[in-house]
């Protein structure tokens, strides 16, 4: 059976976040019931990183941003027929999300997997990754809390490595206990034999 196929209508865990004000920072303490540290994905697709990681880790939250509906919808399903309490989907821009809806200081890691690319050169301005989104990216985080990133692009890995700001972020390694899930397009990349660029990130100030 797969998770279209599966009723969730009478489960409790209310997946997707619907804020009643679209216009406020979120109030956390409301959204998820039980207090934990937050990591957000931003980009999440269908869920299958984020519920695989709400599933390993039940002592944290965690908050998807997905802007399209049917990969929303399938995240939420996904959510509600595992009954994770830990979990929310929220269906807005990535960007606004970060600038507007979410506190200072809440997050204690973002993942940003495989974002569009972007590989033309002409393109590239319209890359998630400015020094913009890593200054709101640090505002966001907790001390000591990371961002972690990951393409199949060579030089999109360099471009971000160069916009690192030293008073800002250092590279640092995964601890062992953190251990992921793949993502759908990492699956696809590997079966093609694509090399994966990762960069993990411990904000410093």
């Amino acid at each position: 059976m797969t998770d279209a196929e599966i009723d969730v209508s009478g489960l409790s865990a209310e997946v997707e976040l619907i804020p009643a004000n679209y216009f406020a920072p979120l109030d956390l303490a409301a959204v998820f019931p039980r207090p934990a540290p937050l990591e957000v994905d931003l980009g999440c697709g269908d869920g299958t990183f984020l519920v695989a990681l709400a599933e390993r880790f039940p002592e944290r939250n965690f908050l998807g941003i997905e802007k399209l509906f049917g990969r929303v919808d399938s995240a939420c399903r996904k959510g509600k027929q595992r009954g994770l309490r830990n979990l929310r989907i929220l269906r807005v821009e990535t960007s606004y999300a970060i600038q507007y809806l979410l506190p200072p200081a809440s997050v204690s890691a973002v993942h940003l997997l495989f974002p569009d690319p972007w590989p033309k050169k002409r393109h590239h301005r319209r890359r998630i990754v400015t020094p913009e989104f890593l200054t709101t990216v640090h505002r966001l985080l907790v001390e000591r809390g990371r961002l972690r990133f990951a393409t199949d692009q060579q030089d999109y890995n360099a471009a971000i490595c160069a916009l690192i700001a030293p008073d800002q972020f250092v590279e640092d390694t995964v601890g062992p206990e953190e251990v992921f899930a793949l993502t759908k397009f990492e699956k696809r990349f590997l079966a093609q034999g694509a090399p994966i660029y990762r960069l993990e990130l411990r904000r410093v100030s």
